[in-house]
């Protein structure tokens, strides 16, 4: 693997191969280290590690860079209002859903791309199929999954939001479908087919019960969006090698 770099600063080793998001995940945190530096908030001196993990004097000096560069002001009340009508299954309680899944994972090295051209004809099978025949989603999970589940069908059982990754949990909760879910799933471990069996509801909560809960999360939005544009602003200014920031979908920060 050719050897990627930010204004000349390497990401990985001479025939290292990472994958695509940890590269940019590298890019992101040297773009801003270079930054913090030429701020005056780090040391020159600090150098960055062939392994991508940074000083913590480093890590002190991005999030200070990150205080001045991104002010970001308090959502409304009337924000918080108009979020909280838009996702009000996401602040109930005690939601549960049975689920099975079958997972294409992703393991250092793997090409991203041709994971997904593998698991797209198994999504399409079980999800096309007219219910007729044997069980084609256990059949495709014992087949096909890189999860232990796998053997048992890609039974998960029961989960609440908090069993899951959060990436995962978006998908799963605040919703009402039953069946196989219309896309693969993206996660931190990979692609996964997912099928809901069965949901129980949660309890819904007031708006003044969770009204901090939806100012973080306005917040946090607001944060990765402005992020997002500080890195982007610069990515434009500096020497990139070997890295594509743009097919990034959220900034990679350590």
């Amino acid at each position: 693997m050719p050897e990627a770099s930010v204004n000349g600063v390497a990401l990985n080793a001479p025939g290292e191969v990472l994958p695509a998001d940890t590269l940019r995940q590298r890019a992101c945190t040297e773009l801003l280290r270079q930054a913090a530096q030429a701020a005056g908030l780090l040391d020159a001196a600090d150098a960055a590690s062939p392994d991508g993990i940074i000083s913590e004097a480093a890590s002190r000096a991005i999030e200070a860079l990150l205080d001045q560069a991104l002010q970001l002001p308090d959502p409304s009340d009337e924000a918080c209002r108009r979020h909280y009508q838009a996702h009000q299954g996401s602040y109930s309680t005690g939601e549960r859903v049975r689920v099975r899944h079958i997972l294409f994972a992703v393991t250092p090295g793997v090409d991203v791309a041709a994971l997904r051209k593998h698991a797209e004809p198994v999504f399409l099978d079980v999800r096309c199929h007219d219910g007729k025949a044997a069980d084609r989603f256990a059949d495709a999970a014992r087949k096909w999954s890189n999860c232990p589940s796998g053997a048992e069908g890609g039974e998960l059982g029961w989960l609440t939001a908090d069993d899951c990754a959060p990436e995962f949990a978006r998908e799963l909760f605040g919703h009402v479908e039953v069946g196989v879910l219309p896309r693969l799933v993206h996660s931190r471990f990979g692609l996964h087919v997912v099928e809901v069996l069965e949901r129980v509801p949660g309890v819904a909560q007031s708006f003044e019960s969770v009204r901090a809960a939806v100012a973080n999360s306005l917040r946090q939005q607001a944060f990765v969006t402005a992020l997002r544009q500080y890195l982007s602003l610069l990515a434009g200014k500096a020497a990139l090698k070997g890295v594509d920031l743009e097919a990034a979908e959220t900034p990679l920060v350590q």
